[in-house]
């Protein structure tokens, strides 16, 4: 595996302590609000923590975790909940689960919270000029947000040009055909069990 030199000088600290385990709640709880769009929105800011400022995954780890939250059924959301296991893992199951659930509540409660009395105000304001700013504002933002996401992943896939070429030729098929992306993936796992395409 090969490791950036950034990580031959990086350890994670150990959530067991409680000083450690309070700083990784509060770091997901101070990005909760900050979700603009979904959990995806995030992923840059994820990766950072992650990899370069805490050190509980490197960079071929965080593109795994990212796949697997991808695949799996549910919110984009559940990265927050690996993340924290990874934090932890070394520690054990048991810590790493506690460290999961909690990094999960942490960047759940803030935001749903938020949106609820978001939603119940929402209507009230209808008619009003400030509303409707603020609706078209959010989509160049939320839509800019998500392409710098998709380029940090491209980035911390791929590794070489056969990686960077499947990568844009999946981008293509998904903006023009209705392929499921299922298919995509099933293609480029297969490409990648079989040597062809690598990190």
């Amino acid at each position: 595996m090969n490791t950036p030199f950034l990580f031959l000088s990086c350890t994670a600290p150990s959530p067991t302590q409680l000083g450690e385990f309070l700083r990784l709640i509060w770091t997901f709880l101070s990005l909760s609000l900050f979700s603009l769009g979904g959990g995806n929105t995030l992923l840059t800011e994820y990766h950072h923590i992650s990899v370069a400022q805490f050190c509980w995954l490197t960079a071929s780890q965080f593109s795994d975790v990212y796949a697997l939250a991808e695949a799996a059924p549910g919110p984009s959301s559940m990265i927050v909940g690996l993340l924290g296991m990874g934090a932890a893992w070394k520690e054990g199951p048991w810590m790493a689960l506690v460290s999961a659930y909690a990094a999960e509540l942490s960047i759940l409660i803030p935001s749903t919270l938020l949106m609820v009395v978001a939603c119940l105000s929402w209507k009230r304001l209808e008619h009003s000029p400030w509303r409707l700013a603020f609706e078209r504002g959010l989509g160049p933002i939320t839509l800019g947000i998500l392409f710098v996401v998709g380029l940090k992943i491209l980035n911390t896939a791929n590794h070489g040009v056969p990686g960077y070429l499947v990568s844009i030729v999946v981008c293509v098929l998904m903006l023009r055909t209705r392929v499921s992306p299922l298919w995509f993936m099933a293609v480029a796992g297969l490409l990648g069990g079989l040597g062809i395409i690598n990190r």
